[in-house]
C-alpha cells in the first residue's frame, strides 16, 4: 500500500470515528468495552508502521531487528502464519572514545507517528481498562527481567513517556496474554521518573513501544520478544491464569 493510501485511510478513519462519537453524544449509541485492537504485526504491513532503535544509533554497540516470525510451530498457537519478533544483541559497551560520555544498553521499537488531513492518528481508550499485550519471551533468561513498555499520548511535551515493566508469567518461551491496567504507568520524562506524577491522557495515544533496558540493570546478552497483537480491554476480557497484573513500576533509563 503506498504512502499516499495509509495517509487516505488514516483520514477516512477519523472521519468515522469523530461521527461515531457524534451519534454517542445524541444517545444513539453508549461507549463500546468490547476489547479494541490497537496494532498487529503478523505481515510487512503490519511491520511497515514501526520504527525501531538502540544505543548504537548513538555510539553504543547494541543490535536491533523487528522482522516476521514464520516459524509453523512458534505461530500455531495464534492460528496465524506470521509474528513480530523483536531481537538482538543487548551491549553495554560503547565504541571507543566514547567511554564515559553515553551509556549503552537499550533497543526498543514502537509504532510511527501517523499523519492525516485532520492532525495526527490518535487511539482513543478512554473506555478501557487495560493494555493488553500478546507476546512471548525468548532469548537468554536474564534479559527476560528488563522490558518496558512506553506509551507516548498527544500531550503539549514531547519527551513524555508513561512507562510500566514488562513482567511475563511463562519462562518457557510460550506465547501469554500480558495485561497492564492503564492507571498503573509511570510518567517519565528524558529518562527520569517526573517529580510530579499525572493522569494519562489515554483518549489520546500517539505511539506504545517495547524497549530493552540492559543498562538499568547491567544485563547483556542475545534477546528475542515475538510479539503478536497489542489491544484495549477491560477486566471482563483479563484471563487470571495468562497473566500478572503487577503494582506500579518503572526504572530510570534511556527510553
Amino acid at each position: 500500500m503506498s504512502r499516499l493510501s495509509l495517509y487516505l485511510n488514516r483520514s477516512s478513519r477519523i472521519v468515522r470515528d469523530n461521527t461515531a462519537k457524534i451519534l454517542r453524544m445524541q444517545g444513539a449509541d453508549a461507549p463500546s468495552r468490547a476489547p479494541v485492537s490497537l496494532f498487529k504485526l503478523n505481515s510487512p504491513h503490519d511491520l511497515a508502521q514501526y520504527a525501531t532503535g538502540c544505543d548504537a544509533d548513538v555510539g553504543g554497540t547494541s543490535t536491533v531487528h523487528l522482522d516476521l516470525d514464520t516459524d509453523p510451530a512458534r505461530n500455531a498457537p495464534l492460528g496465524k502464519p506470521a509474528s513480530g519478533r523483536f531481537w538482538g544483541e543487548m551491549r553495554l559497551g560503547v565504541r571507543t572514545g566514547l567511554e564515559g560520555k553515553i551509556r549503552g544498553g537499550y533497543a526498543g521499537f514502537r509504532n510511527k507517528h501517523r499523519p492525516t488531513l485532520f492532525g495526527e492518528l490518535t487511539e482513543d481508550v478512554s473506555h478501557h481498562k487495560y493494555l493488553a499485550l500478546r507476546l512471548r519471551a525468548a532469548g537468554h533468561p536474564r534479559t527476560r527481567s528488563s522490558y518496558f513498555v512506553n506509551i507516548q499520548t498527544d500531550g503539549p511535551i514531547t519527551s513524555d513517556l508513561w512507562q510500566h515493566r514488562l513482567y511475563f508469567a511463562r519462562s518457557d518461551g510460550a506465547w501469554e496474554d500480558v495485561f497492564i491496567p492503564f492507571d498503573d504507568f509511570v510518567l517519565t520524562n528524558t529518562g527520569e521518573i517526573a517529580s510530579d506524577q499525572i493522569s494519562m491522557l489515554t483518549s489520546r495515544i500517539r505511539t506504545i513501544g517495547i524497549s530493552l533496558l540492559g543498562g538499568n540493570s547491567g544485563v547483556e546478552g542475545p534477546y528475542e520478544l515475538g510479539i503478536d497483537e497489542i489491544r484495549a480491554v477491560n477486566e471482563e476480557d483479563v484471563v487470571q491464569t495468562q497473566t500478572t497484573v503487577v503494582p506500579k513500576d518503572a526504572e530510570k533509563g534511556p527510553l
